[in-house]
């Protein structure tokens, strides 16, 4: 590259797309970039279903949305983030409505709102079950609309360049051609996703590898709350597709082998006919999936050739209800497991679905490296504590998009240097290990074999249900597969679309996550939202009302810290469902 790009955006789903608009719009002078090792539309943003919350009832307000996501994060939350989130979660909702998202609507031509689990009151904005590709597809046509807007489609990053403690750009991969080039930035939003690829079974597409995470964190910049990572409790098996939060608040239930909704045992409240706000099927994600793992012990789950499942049950709603309010729910059923929600029972259990955890940054995106923005589920501001609620995370990706972008516009107009030499030095570098690494290793385990022990490894220690023990020999086997996985085997010496090349970055980014994952899970001695330590089951507000902070140490392991929580005006108290 010989020009310098202002702001260059590392992803291309919403809170990337996002973060390109507010750039153009802050100041049409600035040169933006997006760089996206997938096209736009194909981004994981389109896998969110069920909605985004944003107050607009008149029987709501944004301190009861507060009070339900901080309560939901089990207090863990920066109230001050919070605040600032829910107060500008509408306008955002309002703003795609004006470019064009078609939102669903009531009869009378109102927004339509529906339930979610862990809020009470209806503030769920919805495109029918398909809200994350209209969202995805709104925010993808408003870029169009700004000519400049630079897209680099199918380019891997795989360094940020760094020197004196600020960015001054990335290296990255074409993927079609294998051309490696440095492009040097005076400003880089990571916009990349969450790295839910390193579980096992999870919703999550092939992309979400922590790319930003990792990028992040092998800069400098400290990451936080990763041992948060949330199981959503309706997976279909073997696929890990998700069957949205939405077939639940239309009025869905969870029943186990005898029919039974078993909920009501989890102190959840008791079950009525219709969905009740932060009640049984619509309690939180966290307290959902740990009543499946409890079931499982009893015995009263369904065994399948994929691991055991309970059922979701829309057969009461009707046809014409699925096909009107949740019809994607039913067009995948039949598609991958040939059935059908309006007559037959949907198995589903716990999968992978979202991190909490993420970049550490400040309200504005902005990380302890200067120049250095992220957003989205790459960033951990935080919102959403040891749980995020459902629907949370679509308004967020669009708030702090936007804050992002901005920010990062400031930061690019007041530093107007010139290329320093280090773009050159360290993209040169780069270079040469890529190139190392894509001229063939023959002796090595092969990447995908080293993958799939990394997925059990994390999955056996940090699931659901954790002990200190589980995680002490996960550490020791993550270093060991970190060791190996520097002599995988390459095969492919190809240029052109050398994805070999490509997974064996990814593998490398997903180790260190998975380090954190478990390094900040071991740590935390205490049991808090979607963290739960059988030899430590009781939440301590007194020694760990405070977030994970993780750095890299100078010989490349996890050194874990604490930060407090930000407290406005809610203290910490028990989190109740069913029964208030």
């Amino acid at each position: 590259m010989t020009y310098m790009i202002d702001v260059l955006i590392v992803g291309g789903g919403g809170a990337g797309l996002r973060a390109a608009v507010a750039v153009a719009e802050e100041d049409p002078a600035l040169k933006v970039a997006v760089v996206s090792k997938v096209y736009p539309m194909r981004s994981h943003t389109v896998s969110a279903e069920g909605g985004a919350a944003g107050v607009i009832g008149l029987d709501d307000t944004l301190d009861e949305h507060c009070y339900d996501t901080i309560s939901g994060g089990d207090w863990l939350p920066d109230q001050d983030a919070v605040e600032a989130f829910v107060a500008e979660a509408p306008r955002e909702l309002m703003q795609l409505e004006h470019w064009g998202c078609p939102w669903s609507r009531e009869p009378d031509g109102r927004v339509a709102v529906r339930p979610f689990g862990g809020m009470k009151k209806m503030r769920t904005w919805y495109a029918a079950d398909k809200t994350g590709f209209h969202l995805l597809h709104t925010l993808f046509q408003t870029t169009l609309k700004y000519q400049d807007i630079i897209r680099y489609d199918e380019w891997f990053v795989t360094k940020l360049v760094i020197d004196d403690g600020r960015v001054h750009g990335v290296v990255a991969v074409e993927i079609r051609t294998g051309r490696i080039e440095t492009i040097p930035a005076r400003t880089v939003i990571l916009a990349t996703g969450g790295c839910g690829k390193a579980f096992p079974f999870t919703t999550n597409a092939a992309i979400k590898t922590g790319d930003g995470m990792t990028l992040a964190y092998r800069a400098g910049a400290p990451l936080k709350d990763m041992e948060f990572v949330q199981y959503h409790p309706t997976g279909l098996p073997f696929t890990g597709i998700l069957i949205t939060e939405a077939a639940r608040a239309e009025g869905g239930w969870l029943i186990n082998k005898d029919g039974y909704r078993y909920l009501q045992d989890y102190d959840l409240g008791t079950p009525t006919p219709t969905p009740k706000l932060r009640s049984m099927e619509l309690g939180p994600r966290d307290r959902l999936s740990q009543a499946f793992v409890h079931e499982q012990e009893k015995g009263r789950t369904v065994d399948t050739p994929y691991g055991p499942v309970v059922h979701l049950d829309l057969r009461h709603l009707g046809a014409g209800k699925i096909d009107a309010r949740i019809p994607f729910v039913r067009e995948l059923c039949r598609s991958y497991q040939n059935l059908d929600p309006a007559t037959d029972l949907i198995p589903v259990r716990p999968v992978v679905h979202y991190m909490m955890g993420g970049v550490h940054t400040d309200i504005d995106g902005a990380t302890p490296v200067a120049g250095l923005y992220a957003a989205g589920e790459t960033a951990c501001v935080s919102i959403n504590g040891a749980n995020r609620l459902g629907s949370n995370s679509l308004p967020e990706i669009l708030v702090f998009g936007r804050r992002a972008g901005v920010a990062a516009a400031g930061f690019a107009r007041s530093h107007r240097n010139g290329e320093p030499s280090c773009v050159r030095t360290q993209g040169e570098d780069e270079r040469r290990r890529l190139e190392r690494a894509r001229g063939g290793r023959g002796h090595g385990e092969r990447i995908a074999d080293l993958r799939e022990q990394m997925q059990h490894t994390l999955e056996g220690a940090a699931g659901i249900y954790r002990t200190g023990d589980a995680l002490a020999k996960a550490a020791d086997a993550l270093a060991e597969l970190r060791e190996r996985a520097e002599e995988a085997r390459v095969d492919d010496t190809s240029t052109t679309f050398n994805t070999e090349l490509i997974s064996l970055q990814e593998l490398h980014a997903m180790l260190e996550i998975a380090q954190t994952i478990v390094a900040c899970a071991l740590n935390r001695r205490e049991s808090r939202g979607a963290h739960q330590r059988t030899d430590f089951p009781v939440r301590d507000d007194e020694a760990f009302l405070a977030h994970s902070l993780v750095h890299r140490a100078p010989d490349g392991t996890p050194s874990v810290g604490l930060l407090p929580v930000t407290i406005t005006r809610w203290p910490p108290g028990e989190r109740v469902y069913g029964r208030d």
